[in-house]
């Protein structure tokens, strides 16, 4: 059922961290020790272990509506905890917890669960019998969701545009953003609504379930609701009003990301063996979660080369855009983090491949190295897919004299691709605030980031040294880093807690003349890929 390890040097008595990814398809458990290290990893996955609630992926999909049964992950949480305790996992040695949720998702306790979290909770049944009648609806949306365009329009109106919600709230107002996905329940299900004490995300769901009492939303994934101002880190009351009636109350008290928020129910105590001291570290949304997980620290970039490319960006002054998102930081409440998706990320690295008649990744970073950094001045954009970030779709070629063409030769077409994927990422971070400095780092993982040619151009596309490092699950591993910073952030700042770790493996430096390319390359990118966006 649940994969598990256990490290040979393990003592069941040293101190342990926890941390708990709610992520879409699984519930997955990672302790560490004192040193950080991983001693212990657990998962319940949706679909294979509970096929009672028939999802597939983790949700149900009707057409543009997409939810996920709420019952279904306290059954899943149950159902972890039960493994964790057969396989011998001593609970009394954890000092904290602390998890991540999938983003944009929301629960919606009913009137009376608080005081069943509080007050009802009976140590010998599971939690699942007991709170599997406590929420105003069975179903919560998630992130996949997109069935708020109207609302999402409404709140752009009522705010004075989408540049607007994107100046308060850091992002433009977006479908499965948690406010919309509000703002519908109650337009449509207003006996739902109104029979809602609180509403959680994800995260802060699970914090609630550990903690035995409604815990509050953290300042990062409370960014991605379209309801909390960035800034004051505080809810948005024309926000709040442009959504439901007296919606403030029904969501609680913010907090940071790494702030504890109480101690452990006695319902785990009693049930599970938890020490009564262990406490519960505010939960935070899953791509806050794996910045802490990858170790970013400040003017870092993290680019994700997989099917869909992701980009997350340490900020100290963030410049909202009507594309991209800017969160608060989960490790500094000073500072923000962006984050940016890029669809055609993978998938059009194959396509290009298999256009230009070659099967291998080695003969692709054949014809890659056979060209120039510059590419003479040619440039490509390629949106086989609807692309994200911009929002656009189509193959378009321009050779140096910026002149529309309909093909290249082979091995430019393969330079192309990769390095007008790159430039995307650095011109739509720095839209949101980026600065390539002295000290900038970027941290490239997923499948291409064994790729020592591609990452060379994107080493020099950022004027930037590029590092790797072996993870998996970052989101997991960031919520138990989270659960060790929660108990010394006063003291100690985050990076210190992982003064241990594997340091990252520095894989392509940008060569010397790469500022002196790239820099006016990446602002012709920039108008031709507006010219592009404006020509539709």
């Amino acid at each position: 059922m649940a994969q598990k390890r256990q490290h040979p040097n393990d003592s069941t008595t040293a101190p342990r961290y926890l941390g708990l990814d709610f992520s879409t398809q699984q519930i997955k458990a990672v302790a560490l020790d004192n040193d950080l290290r991983e001693v212990y990893s657990s998962a319940i996955g949706f679909d294979r272990d509970l096929p009672e609630f028939k999802t597939d992926g983790g949700c149900h999909k009707n057409g543009d509506r997409v939810t996920a049964p709420t019952s279904m992950w306290v059954k899943a949480f149950d159902m972890l905890l039960e493994q964790m305790k057969s396989d011998g996992f001593n609970f009394g040695t954890l000092l904290s917890v602390s998890g991540s949720g999938q983003q944009h998702g929301s629960v919606y306790w009913k009137r009376g669960a608080r005081e069943v979290l509080r007050e009802g909770l009976n140590a010998a049944q599971t939690l699942f019998d007991q709170l599997n009648t406590s929420f105003a609806t069975p179903n919560s949306p998630i992130w996949m969701d997109s069935s708020t365009t109207a609302e999402c329009q409404k709140l752009e109106e009522l705010l004075g545009g989408a540049q607007n919600v994107a100046n308060v709230t850091g992002s433009r107002a977006y479908e499965r953003f948690t406010g919309n996905q509000i703002a519908k329940i109650y337009k449509e299900s207003s006996d739902v609504y109104n029979n809602c004490e609180r509403i959680s995300l994800v995260s802060s769901f699970g914090a609630s379930l550990l903690l035995g009492d409604y815990a509050p939303i953290d300042y990062s994934d409370g960014s991605g609701m379209n309801l909390m101002n960035i800034r004051t880190k505080e809810w948005d009351q024309q926000a709040l009003d442009a959504c439901a009636p007296e919606l403030k109350e029904r969501l609680g008290p913010l907090a940071p990301s790494f702030h504890p928020v109480g101690s452990v129910s006695p319902y785990f105590v009693q049930r599970y063996g938890f020490s009564p001291d262990c406490k519960v570290i505010a939960f935070t949304g899953d791509n806050p979660a794996s910045l802490a997980g990858l170790r970013l620290q400040e003017g870092d970039v993290s680019v994700s080369l997989g099917t869909s490319d992701t980009l997350f960006v340490w900020l100290k002054e963030p410049k909202p855009a009507l594309e991209g998102h800017i969160f608060v930081n989960p490790v500094d409440a000073e500072d923000y983090m962006a984050l940016l998706c890029f669809k055609n990320g993978s998938l059009a690295r194959e396509r290009v491949r298999a256009n230009v008649g070659i099967q291998t990744w080695e003969e692709f970073s054949a014809l890659l190295q056979s060209t120039s950094p510059g590419n003479g001045g040619n440039i490509g954009i390629y949106f086989f897919d609807t692309e994200i970030t911009p929002f656009a779709i189509g193959e378009h070629r321009f050779d140096a004299s910026g002149k529309k063409v309909d093909v290249f030769e082979r091995s430019t077409e393969v330079r192309a691709l990769v390095e007008g994927q790159f430039m995307a990422k650095r011109v739509h971070a720095e839209n949101l605030g980026y600065d390539i400095g002295p000290t900038s780092r970027v941290l490239a993982t997923g499948g291409a980031s064994k790729n020592s040619a591609i990452l060379q151009v994107l080493a020099d596309v950022f004027n930037a040294p590029v590092y790797t490092l072996e993870t998996e699950n970052s989101a997991s591993l960031g919520a138990a880093y989270q659960a060790r910073y929660g108990l010394i952030y006063q003291s100690h700042k985050f990076q210190e807690i992982g003064e241990n770790l594997p340091a990252y493996q520095l894989a392509a430096e940008p060569n010397a003349d790469a500022a002196k390319i790239y820099t006016p390359l990446a602002a012709r990118y920039k108008r031709l890929e507006k010219s592009v966006i404006t020509s539709k």
